[in-house]
């Protein structure tokens, strides 16, 4: 089960596209963000800055990308009452035309979702994927 949304009649797939969109970016920003400031306090690495340009390109462009989808929710009349998260997964309430609805996205299909998008804005779409590797080593760890 991906995803659980308890549907209205009124909200389309499209709009319920919109509220998994924002729930993904929101996410990634924040990790972005995170682990830009995590390589340049590390001390680790011999040219930082290199590697935090490259997170914060991918920053920048989650923040565009998540503007986008807030106006386009604004112009659908969705608005994003609340998200939660919890051991399930993450979870948004939502408003579709003033009609009440509620999303599920469960955790494996979740960081399995962030991290294909993390690494289109990274530009590593086409590179050799490094996540089966990842999915038997642990799970990302993902909070806001």
């Amino acid at each position: 089960m991906a995803t659980i949304a308890k549907r209205n009649q009124e909200a389309t797939q499209e709009e319920l596209s919109l509220v998994r969109s924002y729930l993904l970016l929101t996410f990634i920003h924040k990790v972005f963000e995170r682990d830009c400031r995590a390589i340049g306090k590390s001390g680790l690495f011999k040219m930082p800055q290199l590697y935090m340009e490259l997170v914060s390109i991918g920053a920048k462009k989650t923040a565009v990308m998540l503007q986008e989808v807030k106006r386009e929710l604004d112009s659908q009349n969705v608005v994003i009452t609340t998200v939660r998260q919890n051991q399930h997964g993450v979870e948004a309430g939502y408003k579709c035309r003033g009609i009440a609805g509620e999303m599920q996205i469960e955790w494996p299909n979740f960081r399995r979702e962030m991290t294909l998008r993390m690494r289109a804005y990274l530009g590593l779409a086409g590179e050799f994927s490094i996540q089966a590797r990842e999915e038997r080593s642990g799970h990302m760890a993902v909070s806001i």
